[in-house]
């Protein structure tokens, strides 16, 4: 089996060699960046990223930047690095499509179970698709459809709208949620679930209904009839 690549991203060279030497260990085929132009560089000449480990504060160009220029041509999954854990950096990576967002210091090991939860979901079984109002959800291509329409969802909408498909017409609290859709305990702030489920709404048009809300709860998912 190939060995998928991940790009590592960090003006800190100690701080790459970390991440790298848990990743390679686990099979995975690292390339480094020291900057965001180089990381861009090398992003779009490899072709083939499969995930990318990315540090906001760099020189040259930031986290940020190289976000919005990568979002620009690719739904590459990004794990976001930062020392500062302020939630309005937070809802700003997620706003410009950030997958998983992890506050330094961190546990390598918890960093590489998110690695691997999120290539494991991508790398969903062909053929395996799943349909409900109007809407279909192709898990082994990542593409959504409504009434035949193509849909352009960021990983996380795309996991979320899968979880309250795969469990309509079920409450959902706010925990369950973050548990199966961020996983691995996400120690964020559970608003981040309300905006994702805003902006998921509003991709879905007038479908945006089946999403109802549970005031002080959660969601549910629950197609009109």
């Amino acid at each position: 089996m190939e060995q998928l690549k991940i790009l590592v991203v960090d003006d800190e060279a100690r701080m790459r060699k970390l991440v790298k030497d848990f990743l390679t260990v686990k099979g995975f085929r690292v390339l480094e960046a020291g900057d965001g132009e180089e990381a861009v560089d090398i992003f779009f000449a490899q072709k083939d990223i499969a995930l990318l480990i990315l540090d906001v504060m760099m020189p040259k160009m930031d986290g940020w930047q190289v976000v919005k220029t990568i979002r620009q041509h690719s739904r590459v999954p990004i794990i976001m690095l930062t020392a500062r854990g302020e939630e309005r950096d937070e809802l700003q990576g997620f706003d410009l499509g950030v997958d998983e967002y992890i506050s330094k210091p961190f546990s390598p090991k918890i960093l590489v179970a998110r690695v691997e939860a999120i290539l494991r979901r991508s790398g969903t079984a062909a053929g395996d698709a799943l349909e409900v109002g109007g809407i279909r959800i192709d898990k082994a291509a990542h593409q959504v459809t409504i009434d035949g329409t193509p849909v352009e969802l960021s990983y996380k909408e795309f996991e979320l709208l899968t979880y309250f498909a795969e469990n309509q017409g079920m409450a959902l609290s706010r925990e369950k949620i973050l548990n199966n859709v961020w996983n691995y305990d996400y120690f964020g702030d559970a608003r981040t679930i309300d905006t994702h489920v805003k902006k998921l709404r509003s991709k879905m048009g007038e479908k945006g209904d089946y999403i109802k809300t549970i005031w002080g709860m959660g969601y549910k998912f629950e197609v009109n009839a």
